[in-house]
């Protein structure tokens, strides 16, 4: 029944994507009938999946991860891996401000986003060790650092649109690189 299986999972996938897509216009409070519409699936099938809006925000986020673990491998040994994964933060944030702004307001001691941001900070590790080490970042960044950082690119949530946003992210972006070269290196 691997068909099953199959349907199953583009169900699933279908309800993130338009949870996600519903959430970054309406916010994670969004009645769960806008994602059902939008979907096109029925109600049973969202609370089959997803018992209650904890479980569908939890499952947003864990995508989020793994697809910030997907980048890192994909990327490989490269030197800049570290900011190519930034760029992805930025953009997620645009992309999906509701979704950032629920990650960045609930309880780091939440089991869930503390288990996401210790992964996100394994994974992250050999990246920003490469790039430490072909001097590209400052020597005293360290992984503990990946929740200011995502913090400061979190202003972007600030745009009222998502032009704005964009706009906002870019120039977080700018200045966070600037930092994260050090004192040692010029503005460039």
């Amino acid at each position: 029944m691997p068909t099953q299986r199959a349907d199953a999972a583009a169900r699933r996938a279908q309800i993130l994507d338009a949870a996600d897509a519903v959430f970054g216009q309406h916010g994670v409070t969004a009645p769960l009938d806008l994602v059902v519409e939008r979907a096109q699936v029925g109600r049973a099938t969202l609370y089959r999946n997803f018992p209650d809006r904890t479980a569908l925000v939890e499952a947003l986020l864990q995508r989020t991860v793994t697809r910030i673990q997907r980048q890192v491998q994909t990327l490989g040994d490269r030197d800049d891996a570290l900011f190519e994964v930034l760029d992805g933060m930025a953009a997620r944030i645009v992309q999906s401000p509701a979704l950032s702004d629920y990650w960045r307001a609930v309880d780091p001691d939440d089991p869930t986003i503390k288990t996401a941001r210790e992964t996100i900070r394994a994974v992250l590790r050999a990246p920003m060790q490469r790039a430490i080490a072909a001097g590209l970042c400052r020597a005293d960044l360290d992984v503990t650092d990946i929740s200011l950082i995502s913090g400061m690119l979190g202003a972007a949530l600030r745009g009222k649109t998502r032009e704005e946003r964009a706009t906002l992210a870019t120039r977080a972006l700018q200045l966070l690189r600037g930092g994260l070269r050090g004192p040692d290196h010029g503005e460039g």
